[in-house]
């Protein structure tokens, strides 16, 4: 009898009662051989989501969330005296440039507008100018947004100039269908709390791992968010360097099983579909996308605020909370916006429900219908 509510923010995303049930177990200790067998199965499982090849990928998993996985590949993976390729397209990879910026890290920051993809042939010629750089950086799916980057070709385009590819996929990770090899990926990071509708405090990283060992001997920056470290702990004794969050494991473990019950093609289907819904519900009542439809990943939504004087997003919000529904605000400096996300343990009959009660909260507060702008 778990009061569902349904998350409509990009993370951490609505679960069910038995990966929320799961945490109750009894407690051990992390360092038994049961919690390790079982970190081994999930570390495995993670490679498989992405269809990595088990002799060539590796995960290693980390407590935090999944700005700790940014942290972890800028700073582990990037060898001495070579420089980083970073395409900055919204606000998530803006916080990888400034985690760049804290380790005072060289990079060559490849910038765009935030409603635009990046210019390929410009990404090019900053490799074929720069033969230092090593690592090329990409967000996935920028949740700020909702755009959704080219990853395969800036991939393809990174492995032409010797270069490996990082790539963000928190807001993409078992949501969109990923392939390491097919999508010219080297490094992917995730979290629990997202795409694998698990609890929040473990993220993790899926990787090349013969590039992990080489970064062995890259400089040191940092002694929890080592990457290499992390990996050979794995190896050496089959758990977290650290205590993990043990009972958040035991929801991972079941979210797992749950994703691969449902099967990826089924889940990204039902994320369409939620997808679909919410734009049917914001078109029916006059609301404006930020980004063209065409360049939208099919999991948020970032919707233009109504220029209507009665529009209140912190009183909206509160009125949906209140009956089960959360909405989130938007990331963009330049625009007023707010953001419907299609994660989660949900259903299009979830998303009509919500517009149920976001009409009824527009009409409470006097805004006027159909929504308005010049």
């Amino acid at each position: 009898n778990i009061k569902r509510n349904i998350l409509l923010n990009p993370g951490p995303a609505t679960t069910t009662d038995t990966v929320k049930m799961a945490q109750i177990v009894p407690d051990i200790c992390p360092r038994e051989k049961e919690f390790v067998k079982m970190m081994q199965g999930i570390r495995k499982d993670l490679v498989q989501v992405v269809h990595g090849d088990p002799e060539k990928y590796t995960a290693v998993l980390f407590c935090g969330s999944g700005t700790m996985m940014m942290d972890v590949c800028l700073n582990s993976l990037l060898p001495e005296g070579k420089k980083i390729l970073l395409i900055n397209n919204g606000a998530y990879s803006a916080r990888a440039v400034e985690i760049c910026e804290f380790y005072g890290l060289p990079i060559i920051e490849s910038q765009f507008p935030v409603d635009q993809l990046p210019d390929l042939e410009k990404v090019e010629q900053s490799l074929k100018e720069n033969s230092e750089i090593a690592l090329v950086y990409v967000t996935h799916n920028e949740t700020g947004t909702g755009i959704l980057n080219p990853i395969r070709e800036i991939g393809a385009l990174a492995h032409k100039y010797g270069a490996a590819c990082i790539v963000d996929t928190i807001a993409s990770y078992a949501l969109l269908p990923i392939d390491m090899e097919k999508d010219n990926i080297d490094f992917c990071m995730a979290s629990a709390q997202k795409g694998l509708m698990a609890m929040t405090g473990i993220s993790f990283v899926v990787g090349n791992t013969e590039l992990i060992k080489k970064s062995a001997q890259y400089p040191k920056r940092s002694y929890y968010c080592n990457l290499y470290l992390q990996y050979h702990f794995f190896e050496e004794k089959g758990e977290m360097h650290f205590t993990p969050p043990v009972q958040t494991v035991y929801a991972l473990r079941q979210a797992l099983d749950e994703y691969f019950a449902e099967g990826e093609e089924a889940k990204w289907k039902r994320h369409l579909s939620v997808f679909e819904e919410i734009h049917a519900g914001l078109k029916q009542m006059g609301f404006r996308d930020m980004i063209r439809r065409e360049l939208q990943a099919g999991l948020v939504v970032s919707v233009q605020y109504p220029e209507d004087e009665n529009w209140n997003f912190d009183k909206v919000h509160d009125y949906c909370y209140e009956r089960g529904f959360t909405i989130y605000p938007g990331k963009v400096s330049s625009q007023n916006t707010f953001r419907l996300c299609a994660l989660g343990a949900i259903t299009p009959e979830d998303i009509k429900a919500f517009f149920i009660v976001f009409q009824e909260a527009l009409e409470h507060y006097k805004v006027q219908m159909p929504i308005q702008y010049k």
